[in-house]
């Protein structure tokens, strides 16, 4: 129970964290976001690693970083998706993307999940056909980019999971330290040998810094949650995320869905309550 209660309340995080984040999007450029929001969350584990239990060992630093990587990859995928799609589009796609990657994992690696969480599996393939119907004038120029980019962006996330988990438990927070240091130092090669600036957009300061604290809170929330259950069952409760990012983006920046979507955002949600209750 106690890992249920940790993975309900870092997607509420998550979700939150990527609503600021989308809305950063919109003031400043991908690569400034990430790098930013990214050393935000570096400062904010450093802070805290000498209060929380765990022992830095060369391996969890490893996966921390091999994580570190996917996540910033998805990341700026994801961002980027926020900018040019519309969020309670981008959100749900993403979520489901990043929940199968560790219930394909989890079969590779000896899961039997029960057949419930089969048909749950099944119903998210459903679930993005009908949530990436954007059928508004203001999507009709977008093409498919926005889907795609959230696609990969939810084989990033996917992948930060499944590498985060494998470091030992006893590493603590270590694993998280190791995977913001490679993190922030990816972003900072590309914005290098891109020649992009860092520098954020007027009066988007402090929605990055907001951003970088939610997500490395929320990051703290699934180190604890998968360290105490399944990774196939915490990772598709995490995965509830777009609920917090839908109900932010529907009652502040005034977004609707159509009826196909609708229905889409319902068997999305119906399908990660499945995966989970299998």
């Amino acid at each position: 129970m106690t890992a249920v209660v940790l993975a309900t309340l870092c997607a509420v995080v998550y979700g939150t964290a990527d609503f600021f984040g989308g809305l950063a999007t919109r003031r400043s450029r991908v690569l400034a976001v990430v790098a930013l929001s990214q050393t935000a969350g570096l400062v904010l584990v450093t802070l805290v690693l000498p209060f929380l239990p765990g022992v830095l060992t060369t391996r969890g630093l490893a996966w921390g970083m091999a994580a570190g990587v996917a996540g910033a990859v998805g990341l700026v995928l994801f961002y980027r998706a926020l900018a040019t799609g519309v969020m309670s589009v981008v959100a749900p796609i993403t979520a489901i993307t990043a929940a199968g990657l560790p219930v394909l994992f989890g079969l590779a690696t000896g899961d039997r999940p029960e057949p419930v969480a089969l048909g749950g599996v099944a119903l998210a393939l459903v679930a993005v056909l009908l949530v990436s119907r954007d059928s508004s004038p203001a999507a009709a120029g977008r093409g498919s980019g926005p889907v795609l980019a959230s696609l990969a962006a939810g084989a990033g996330f996917g992948g930060f999971f499944v590498l985060l988990s494998r470091a030992p438990d006893d590493d603590g927070m270590w694993p998280l330290f190791g995977a913001r240091l490679a993190s922030v130092a990816l972003i900072a090669l590309l914005a290098l040998a891109t020649r992009r600036t860092l520098r954020p957009g007027p009066g988007a300061l402090h929605i990055i810094v907001a951003a970088g604290i939610l997500d490395m809170a929320a990051n703290v929330l699934f180190m604890l949650a998968q360290q105490r259950g399944l990774l196939s069952i915490v990772a598709v409760l995490v995965s509830l995320y777009p609920a917090s990012t839908l109900l932010l983006a529907r009652h502040v920046l005034g977004e609707r869905l159509n009826a196909v979507q609708v229905v889409g955002v319902g068997c999305t949600l119906a399908a990660v309550a499945l995966i989970a209750a299998g």
